[in-house]
């Protein structure tokens, strides 16, 4: 009998408690000290969703449908004012060409991605003096072919320098022997996704 009162008054206890608890939208809007502020704008559906339908909020016909009218226009202005996200696509992309030793700019070059060649002019290790190399001869490059993008990145596990976003293997092969002219003997055609310039 002990049992079955304790029981009771445990099972009487948790209703009262559950009762007193704020919804989830109540919860998330409380401020504390030293903590930001969050506020919720939605509709009375969506309210329902997440906290679960309340029976202490039934009111009559005519004061519902004043209450859904108010809550779309607002609804309608707050639609105004929040700009979707654009998800990400693979086909565009915004790649940065290594940077300008001259007045330390990075250029932009915006396009969409492809599968092509591009040719290694360098490839080091993972210091810091690799790096350095990898600039260095990036710049060279820069300063011997004006105009064609040059890649100065760290790929794991070492820094490289490659240039051009060529389509075809013939285009990269050409380049290829002249940079191997000019005194890059290591050079090679790589390839991977190159970035190609809209039309």
């Amino acid at each position: 009998m002990r049992r079955l009162v304790i029981i009771l008054t445990l099972c009487v206890g948790c209703i009262i408690t559950a009762g007193a608890q704020s919804t989830f939208t109540q919860r998330l809007q409380q401020s504390n000290q030293g903590e930001g502020k969050v506020t919720v704008k939605q509709s009375k559906e969506i309210d329902n969703l997440v906290n679960g339908t309340s029976n202490n909020t039934i009111s009559s016909p005519t004061v519902n449908r004043k209450q859904q009218e108010k809550e779309k226009t607002n609804d309608q202005a707050t639609a105004k004012e929040v700009k979707p996200l654009k998800a990400p696509s693979e086909k565009l992309d915004s790649t940065i060409v290594s940077d300008s030793t001259a007045n330390n700019q990075k250029k932009v070059m915006k396009g969409y991605k492809i599968s092509g060649y591009r040719v290694q002019v360098f490839a080091g290790g993972n210091s810091r003096s690799d790096r350095i190399k990898a600039e260095k001869t990036g710049s060279e490059i820069k300063s011997l072919f004006p105009g064609v993008p040059v890649y100065v990145h760290f790929y794991s596990p070492r820094w490289v320098c490659r240039m051009g976003n060529y389509r075809s293997y013939e285009e990269a092969h050409e380049v290829l022997n002249r940079v191997k002219n000019l005194g890059y003997q290591s050079a090679i055609i790589v390839k991977g996704k190159i970035t190609v310039q809209y039309q």
